[in-house]
């Protein structure tokens, strides 16, 4: 897939021109060139063997001679114009875009004043002036810029509203208007990474950089990230809610390493992650809820190495849900990923048979449920997973043939206290589980000897 946009204008850095002798020179070669070749071949075509020798030339064989020799003398001259005219439509050019960046750059130097006034509607008539300077961009490094200008913008120190100072009206007041203000970008932002790249304003393929950015709030549903790098590593995503419905990540490096997913909700319903790499390393997930209900994780993403990376995460008292999403298509990693406590839903997901799954994590006190999950084939393994107290649930689970891993006969999941269930699970059952001290023996599921819980 091409992730490049393309370019309304060729972009310069100064004006190139060859001298005009040399210039001339390769014209007039290239013309002699074309012009014996076309002789030639008109030549060959003809079948012709030699010339007839003619003692005396008659005045319409002069005639026609001297129409010749006025025909390349007047060819010569039109190809000195032709590249005069070349050169002189290329300075202008030039000159026009030399122009255009002059008055951008008046444009913008405005535009970045309003953002450091005092009033909140001044900010807000500099943010939508830098929008329209980089709707209006001569070149992408210039539209580039004003897309940094705003990220950083949205990067500035900011006090969320649970923070504020009790019965302080002022500093209330402050906050809405600040917050008016960001929330504005964000929803720019999405406005124009929701339109094709066809469009001559959209900004797909750009730079992104909103690390350590404080979100609460903002509404980036149906964006498609493509190309470029979008930065949300060490954000802090808290309070209201922060919208991804809908989105696309193809082909772009999405990066949300050590993000703060603390309070509020996150929703990542119905995302598409294909191709590309969309990382969650070393993310915090405290409180709050996140959704990835319904999405497609596909084409080679990834939950580990590279893609979508939940390694090193850390899990606890929220909700994560990836209820109904579809893994297909690449291999996927949760390792190192500490679940303690709140629930994790992989409710309805679907495993097709050419996805690999790792579940190399710690499930401790918190509810892990796979009803009514397909694992149509690929290989699913739990081999690494230690499940201690909480409920792990795969009531009406569907398993194909030898795809589903718990563990060899030495080592394998790890199952102590809390309450494994599989009641009305269907097709073969997971072979090898390693329970501990303390385990159940899951009800409704019919196991192999190699079923040894303590106590039986």
């Amino acid at each position: 897939m091409n992730t490049h946009l393309p370019r309304r204008r060729a972009e310069r850095r100064g004006l190139r021109l060859w001298p005009v002798g040399t210039a001339l020179a390769l014209t007039f070669t290239a013309a002699v060139l074309v012009a014996v070749t076309v002789f030639y071949t008109g030549w060959a075509l003809l079948g012709a063997r030699g010339l007839k020798a003619e003692p005396r030339i008659e005045s319409q064989t002069l005639f026609d001679l001297v129409k010749l020799s006025f025909g390349v003398v007047a060819g010569s001259g039109a190809l000195v114009a032709l590249v005069v005219a070349y050169r002189r439509q290329r300075v202008d050019e030039d000159g026009a875009l030399r122009e255009a960046t002059r008055l951008h750059t008046e444009r913008f130097t405005t535009a970045v004043a309003q953002l450091g006034e005092e009033s909140a509607a001044v900010r807000l008539g500099g943010v939508h002036a830098l929008a329209g300077l980089a709707d209006d961009a001569p070149t992408r490094r210039l539209r580039q810029t004003c897309i940094d200008v705003m990220c950083a913008y949205l990067r500035l120190p900011y006090t969320v509203e649970a923070d504020l100072p009790a019965d302080n009206a002022q500093a209330r007041h402050a906050y809405v208007a600040l917050r008016e203000v960001r929330h504005t970008i964000i929803r720019l932002i999405r406005d124009h990474l929701r339109l094709e790249e066809e469009h001559p304003h959209s900004w797909r393929g750009h730079d992104f950089d909103l690390t350590a950015v404080t979100f609460d709030g903002g509404d980036l549903s149906k964006v498609h990230f493509v190309g470029g790098m979008v930065d949300f590593s060490d954000s802090v995503f808290c309070g209201s809610m922060v919208d991804f419905r809908g989105a696309r990540f193809s082909g772009s490096t999405v990066d949300f390493s050590r993000v703060d997913f603390s309070g509020g909700t996150v929703d990542f319903s119905g995302s598409d992650f294909s191709a590309g790499t969309v990382s969650f390393r070393d993310a915090r997930f405290s409180r709050g809820t996140v959704h990835f209900s319904g999405s497609r994780l596909a084409g080679g993403t990834q939950f580990s190495g590279s893609a979508i990376v939940f390694s090193g995460s850390e899990i606890s008292g929220s909700t994560v849900s990836f209820d109904g999403a579809w893994f297909s298509g690449g291999q996927f990693f949760f390792d190192r990923v500490d679940f303690s406590g709140g629930t994790v839903d992989f409710n309805g997901s679907r495993f097709s048979d050419d996805a690999t799954v790792e579940f190399g994590a710690s499930f401790s006190g918190s509810t892990v449920s796979f009803c009514r999950a397909r694992f149509l084939g690929g290989m699913v393994n739990f081999s690494d997973a230690v499940f201690s107290g909480g409920l792990v649930d795969f009531r009406a689970a569907q398993f194909a043939v030898a795809r589903v891993k718990f563990g060899g006969m030495v080592s394998g999941a790890r199952f102590s206290g809390g309450r494994v269930d599989f009641r009305g699970a269907e097709g073969v059952a997971p072979i090898n589980l390693v329970p501990t001290d303390g385990s159940t023996l899951p009800a409704g599921l019919s196991l192999p000897s190699t079923w040894h819980p303590s106590g039986t």
